[in-house]
Formats: C-alpha cells, sequence, structure tokens
C-alpha cells in the first residue's frame, strides 16, 4: 500500500504576518497611502467629532477613506463588502492598520461625510496625475445607469428559453 503524506487542509495554522511589508512601492495600495497620509488635508473631518472627552474613539478619517477608496477602486461599492474585506482580505487589514469597521460605521462615514470627501476624490485624481499614475489613453468616472433588455427569458439561439429563477 501507498504511504502518503497526510493532508492537513483542515488544520489551523496561525502565520505571523507583518502589515507594513504587505503594501509594496509601486503598487496601488502603497499610492493611496501615501497620497491619503501626506498629500490630503483631513482637517474637515475634525469638525464632526467631538468625542474627547466623553463617548467611545471614532475611526480614523483616514482609515476610512483608505478602506473606502481602495474599495471603490476594486469594485466593492457595497459598505458590507468593504467590510468583509477589512476581514478577510489581507490588503485591506494592512491598509486600515487591521481596523475592522462594522458595515454600518462605513456607510455613515460616507453618507455623514459626502460633501468632505467629495472635493477629496478631485484631488487623489490631480495628484495622481502630477505623479503620472494616470495613463493618457482614458480615464472616467461614471455611475449613470442604463437601460437594458436583461430578462428572465435568456434568449438562445433563434428561440427564448424560459427560465426559473430563484
Amino acid at each position: 500500500m501507498a504511504n502518503y503524506k497526510p493532508d492537513l487542509s483542515c488544520q489551523n495554522k496561525f502565520i505571523p504576518i507583518n502589515f507594513a511589508e504587505q503594501i509594496l512601492p509601486g503598487t496601488f495600495e502603497y499610492a493611496l497611502c501615501y497620497i491619503v497620509e501626506n498629500k490630503l488635508d483631513l482637517s474637515g473631518f475634525d469638525v464632526w467629532y467631538n468625542n474627547d472627552k466623553t463617548g467611545a474613539a471614532a475611526y480614523s478619517p483616514a482609515v476610512m477613506l483608505k478602506i473606502v477608496l481602495l474599495g471603490y477602486a476594486h469594485g466593492l461599492i457595497s459598505s458590507r463588502r468593504i467590510a468583509k474585506a477589512c476581514e478577510n482580505n489581507i490588503l485591506f487589514m494592512s491598509v486600515s492598520g487591521d481596523v475592522q469597521p462594522h458595515y454600518t460605521s462605513i456607510a455613515a462615514f460616507v453618507a455623514k461625510m459626502h460633501e468632505q470627501i467629495e472635493p477629496l476624490f478631485t484631488q487623489v485624481l490631480m495628484i495622481c496625475d502630477e505623479e503620472g499614475l494616470i495613463g493618457r489613453n482614458m480615464f472616467a468616472i461614471d455611475g449613470c445607469k442604463l437601460k437594458s433588455n436583461a430578462s428572465k427569458d435568456k434568449f438562445i439561439g433563434n428561440k427564448f428559453e424560459q427560465r426559473s429563477w430563484p
């Protein structure tokens, strides 16, 4: 009978991770962290927080902005998906410093701070353009909704096939 090494795929393993080593120079995550931490003026957020004497500590606006921008860049526009990524994705953990805000905190940050966040998007794009991080061919940000003819009936060949969707 053949002798094989055991399959330990169901075994838990603790792996030490240095978050600073996960964000490599030349990557989008590195540029995002550098821009948010060194180039943006985030003092506009301080007006909203009045918890120095009472109340729980708030998440840093820099951390919240980094995870929201990283989530949007990766196509995660749902606060639930961004929160899940902060729990499971090593890049989100590294960018946030292993802060794992609840999805309601992320949604509230985006909803309440939209007036402070909106000009920062423009600043980030301008800084990326100055640094040569944006290609000159085409760059677009669009959130428009388009009509489509998608339906529960799926077109196959020359006939429609009725499909029941869950």
